[in-house]
């Protein structure tokens, strides 16, 4: 999935809301398209800002979960920390190692950990329709 089929899955579930599409969307939308990933909605914010002082952190926030509804973001909480959000369109699935100290995220993809999952499900009469995995401690540098 590349940059305008999210944009086009985004303007659709807007339109299936009942909302309409403004140009603050399509600026909010555009740059959590670009930001790094594991952005939080203060540093998206701020990035906006820069070349758009008139939209407002609440227009942020709120487009934020929107994009967690739609499937187009996830939203990773970390105890106190702040929320932080990730593209999921055009990202293959993968968990997280989160470090408790220094908040580091550490992307892994494990093929036979996929397959233990899948068969947890089945030997449970179960129908996974997604999972997220994260494990809570020290990364390297933090122990």
């Amino acid at each position: 999935m590349d940059r305008n089929d999210a944009k086009g899955i985004f303007r659709i579930y807007i339109k299936e809301k009942g909302l309409r599409n403004t140009w603050q969307r399509e600026v909010i939308l555009d740059a959590f398209l670009s930001a790094e990933k594991h952005i939080t909605a203060e540093k998206l914010f701020a990035a906006i800002r820069e070349k758009n002082p008139e939209v407002g952190y609440a227009t942020v926030h709120r487009n934020l979960s929107l994009l967690c509804e739609c499937g187009l973001a996830d939203e990773i909480k970390i105890g106190r920390q702040q929320t932080r959000y990730e593209p999921k369109f055009g990202q293959k699935h993968h968990d997280h190692l989160i470090c408790l100290k220094c908040g580091r995220f550490i992307e892994v993809n494990d093929h036979k950990l996929e397959k233990l999952q899948d068969k947890l499900a089945e030997a449970n009469g179960f129908l996974p329709m997604r999972h997220k995995l994260e494990i809570y401690g020290l990364c390297r540098e933090c122990k």
